[in-house]
């Protein structure tokens, strides 16, 4: 591979946070109900498993698009391998297993941990398989199991229980393959679970699976293509490439695009960590500030409960509790350009140093006077509608389609876009509504002017 230590950094903190994202949700106890089902993604369920087991498909692919000119890639497949940790009681008789052991002041549950895996597999020659039009190279990933023991001692130094941490052997294939397509080449990717043996019931099922699995695709002498906003003479290629349970990303420097994330859950181009988050917190889209004040409410019973079922876990709270004001002040917001650009253009920013989000910055936009024509008729506040919801058309929309009502608003935003605030006229809460400012939006072309002293003398 041809990446430096700092782009190799950057890109694995990316594939870190995709790797265990929902590996443990707040409030991060084994109690708590949302964590009795974990390893929502990236699943790579083994393909012998019952219907009564529950397993997720066993395969994921991508395809990618690279400039003319590479000569080889390289795969790194990541996943995350299950470990169950049982805690047993040393009693007369030998080990008995317990669901929680407590010596002295600190208790240790049992649990299903991960282990991180990472195979870099053997580089791709594009050139080779582009002349002969290759079939895939196919390479098996073998990842043994194992069992490792961890005695307990209390504060005397006398044996107690012991901890025993236990994986199943885990089985798979990478295939990889490309072909030409426009003048670019189409990479093709495909991670499979070939484990052999049946798994029966869920627990049987986890064991055998890949877990948050993704990967990373690294480019010799050439870069990719963005399939999220790919150039006008890529367009026709990149509706060309299929996904399938993992999505194709630019990751690492935004002046580089050799590496791209085959990832299980939606990204952007170039994701970033943010520089103010100290550290993973494993929750689904998670939200730093929050999650750190709800660790903060959590009582001393709930926080060791925690630290007993997970050493992340355990490593959050510790953070959390010892979080300093002004790192808890920095969680607050940050306001980014996201089209990353150092400075907001003039017409974003409003007039002189005024920011677009102050009120002061277009002092000539008025909501409560403002108006909208909609066929030849001006529309403001106080205007009757009726509603024909076109831009989402998502099931609350259904409920709005052809109701009447009253426009609260005129509004514009940075983008020069028009939005129409209404409450419904027969919404009973519309007053309570008005009174808290909770409105709906809709374009103007959603809206149909209504005679309002029509309207009024039918009610």
């Amino acid at each position: 591979m041809n990446l430096d230590h700092r782009e190799l950094e950057q890109v694995r903190a990316i594939a870190d946070a995709v790797l265990y994202e929902g590996y443990l949700l707040y409030p991060y106890r084994a109690s708590s109900s949302k964590n009795q089902s974990r390893w929502q993604f990236g699943v790579l369920g083994p393909p012998s498993a019952s219907a009564a087991s529950f397993a997720e498909d066993p395969a994921m692919s991508l395809q990618c698009l690279l400039e003319p000119g590479a000569s080889a890639v390289t795969v790194l497949l990541r996943f995350l391998q299950l470990q169950i940790r049982s805690v047993e009681e040393l009693t007369d008789d030998g080990y008995r297993p317990v669901g929680e052991l407590t010596v002295d002041d600190r208790t240790v549950l049992s649990w299903d941990e991960a282990c991180e895996c990472e195979v870099e597999l053997p580089a791709y020659d594009l050139s080779g398989a582009l002349q002969a039009a290759a079939s895939p190279v196919r390479t098996p990933v073998d990842v043994p199991g194992g069992e490792d023991v961890e005695a307990v001692v209390d504060a005397s130094g006398t044996e107690v229980g012991r901890i025993v941490r236990r994986r199943s052997p885990l089985h798979a294939e990478v295939s990889i393959a490309a072909e030409p397509d426009d003048g670019l080449v189409r990479l093709s990717v495909e991670v499979a679970n070939t484990h052999p043996d049946r798994a029966d019931g869920k627990d049987a099922a986890i064991r055998l699976s890949l877990i948050g699995t993704h990967v990373l695709v690294v480019a010799d002498g050439a870069g990719f293509v963005s399939l999220l906003e790919p150039p006008e003479a890529a367009a026709a290629a990149a509706e060309r490439c299929r996904q399938r349970r993992c999505y194709p990303v630019l990751v690492g420097p935004t002046v580089s695009s050799d590496v791209v994330l085959g990832s299980p859950i939606i990204l952007y181009d170039y994701p970033e960590i943010a520089e103010q988050s100290a550290g993973a917190l494993f929750d689904s889209t998670e939200i730093d500030e929050i999650l750190t004040l709800r660790v903060m409410t959590m009582t001393d019973a709930e926080k060791a409960e925690a630290r007993a079922t997970d050493p992340r876990a355990a490593e959050i709270i510790d953070r959390c509790d010892q979080m300093s004001p002004d790192t808890l002040r920095d969680l607050h917001g940050v306001l980014r350009d996201p089209h990353g650009v150092q400075a907001l253009s003039e017409a974003v920013r409003g007039p002189g140093d005024v920011p677009w989000w102050d009120p002061a910055a277009d002092e000539s936009v008025q909501p409560d006077t403002d108006s909208v024509v909609i066929n030849g008729v001006r529309v403001a506040k106080g205007s009757l509608v009726r509603v024909h919801p076109s831009r989402r058309a998502d099931a609350q929309d259904l409920f709005f389609a052809d109701q009447v009502a009253r426009v609260t608003a005129v509004l514009s935003d940075v983008e020069g876009e028009t939005h129409v605030a209404v409450v419904l006229v027969d919404d009973p809460a519309a007053d309570l509504h008005d009174w808290y400012g909770r409105y709906f939006y809709f374009g103007p072309e959603e809206l149909e002017p209504l005679d309002q002293a029509r309207e009024e003398s039918r009610s």
